[in-house]
C-alpha cells in the first residue's frame, strides 16, 4: 500500500512537473497503405514498433534539450530514412527503369520558409537536401541531377544510387511490371494496391511555440517520366504555420496534389477556427475519399494537440509528448 501510494504521489508531481512546462511534442507516420495483419507477421510488426520508437525518440531528445521543431522533425526522418522498412532513402521503391528517385520537403512554421527536392538520386538523407535548399538557397523546390548538385556542393552526404537498393522493393517492381504488361504502360491509369503509397514524415512543436512539418519518400513503384507526387509540393504534402498547425501527408500524391490537402486542413484552423481533429477529419473522410483518393496525415496543432487520420486500412504512425508515448499501425481513430 505504501509502494502504491508513493507512486501515485510521483506520478501526480510528474504531471503536474510537466503541466508547468511548454508543451513539446512530436508526431510521425511511416506510409498508410493496405496494411493488415494478415500481410504483416509478428515478427514485422515488432520491427515497425521498434523503428517508429527509435524515430519518435530520436526526435523528441532534440525538443526535450530545447532545440528546434526544424531539428526535431529531420532527426526522426533521418531515422526512417536509414530503415529498409519504409519508402524513403534506404528503403526507397523502384522507379520503372529500375532507379530511385527520392523527394522530400520541410517547412518552418515561424516564418513560412520552405524547401524540397525532387527526383534525387544521390543524396544519402534527401530530407537535409530539402532543409539546405531553404535555408542555403533563393529557392523553395530544385529537381533532378540540379537538386543532387546542389546537395553536394552543400557537403551533404551522396551515395551511389545502388545503396538505396533492397530485394523486398525489388520484388515489388518486379510484381508491378509483370501486372503492367497485361494491361501495357499508359501515364493516365494508377496502379492498383499498395504501389502508389508509401511515404515518412513528422511534424513537431517545440517549447518556444514553434511548428515544422517534413516529408520524404521513394514515390510511386514503377512511376516514369519524371513522375513527383506529393511530397515535395508544399501545400500537398507538408505545411506548417505558427499558432495554426503542421501536416505531413501520405497516401496517393495526385490527389494530395489536386486538393491542396496539408493547406486545406490548416486553412480550416485558420480561417475558420477548427480545431485540428475536425479540419483533418473533413479533408481525409470528407474532400480526399469524395473524390476517390486514399491516404492518410499526421496534424500537430498549435497547443500541441496531435491527430492522424487516415481512410486506408492502415498506417504506420506514433507521437510523443511530455506525458505520452504511443506507435500504432492498425486501426483507424
Amino acid at each position: 500500500m505504501k509502494t502504491l501510494l508513493c507512486s501515485l504521489l510521483l506520478g501526480a508531481a510528474f504531471g503536474a512537473q510537466a503541466a508547468d512546462k511548454p508543451p513539446i511534442a512530436i508526431a510521425i507516420h511511416g506510409g498508410a497503405g493496405t496494411i493488415t495483419r494478415a500481410n504483416l507477421s509478428p515478427d514485422q510488426e515488432k520491427a515497425y514498433h521498434a523503428k517508429l520508437t527509435q524515430a519518435l525518440n530520436a526526435g523528441y531528445a532534440v525538443l526535450d534539450k530545447g532545440g528546434s521543431s526544424l531539428d526535431a522533425v529531420q532527426a526522426a526522418i533521418m531515422v526512417m530514412e536509414d530503415s529498409p522498412l519504409f519508402n524513403a532513402g534506404k528503403g526507397a521503391v523502384y522507379n520503372w527503369d529500375g532507379e530511385h528517385e527520392l523527394d522530400a520537403s520541410i517547412m518552418d512554421g515561424k516564418t513560412l520558409n520552405a524547401g524540397a527536392v525532387a527526383g534525387v538520386k544521390t543524396v544519402k538523407h534527401p530530407i537535409l537536401a530539402a532543409y539546405k535548399v531553404m535555408m542555403d538557397s533563393p529557392h523553395v523546390l530544385l529537381s533532378g541531377a540540379g537538386a543532387d548538385a546542389f546537395a553536394k556542393s552543400e557537403g551533404l552526404d551522396t551515395v551511389n544510387n545502388h545503396y538505396f537498393d533492397t530485394e523486398a522493393r525489388k520484388r515489388a517492381l518486379d510484381k508491378a511490371k509483370k501486372a503492367i504488361s497485361q494491361t501495357g504502360y499508359q501515364a493516365r491509369n494508377y496502379l492498383a494496391g499498395d504501389y502508389k503509397y508509401g511515404t515518412v514524415g513528422a511534424v513537431a512543436l517545440d517549447a518556444n511555440g514553434n511548428l515544422a512539418a517534413a516529408t520524404s519518400t521513394g514515390g510511386m513503384t514503377a512511376k516514369r517520366y519524371g513522375r513527383i507526387g506529393d511530397s515535395p509540393i508544399i501545400g500537398a504534402g507538408t505545411y506548417a504555420e505558427n499558432g495554426v498547425c503542421a501536416v505531413s501527408s501520405t497516401g496517393h500524391g495526385e490527389y494530395f496534389i489536386r486538393l491542396n490537402i496539408a493547406a486545406d486542413i490548416c486553412a480550416r484552423v485558420r480561417y475558420q477556427g477548427k480545431d485540428v481533429t475536425t479540419a483533418a477529419n473533413e479533408v481525409i473522410h470528407g474532400r480526399l475519399q469524395t473524390l476517390g483518393g486514399t491516404g492518410g496525415v499526421i496534424v500537430m496543432g498549435a497547443d500541441g494537440s496531435i491527430t492522424q487520420p487516415f481512410n486506408t486500412e492502415g498506417m504506420y504512425r506514433g507521437y510523443k509528448t511530455r506525458t505520452e508515448e504511443k506507435t500504432l499501425i492498425y486501426g483507424n481513430p
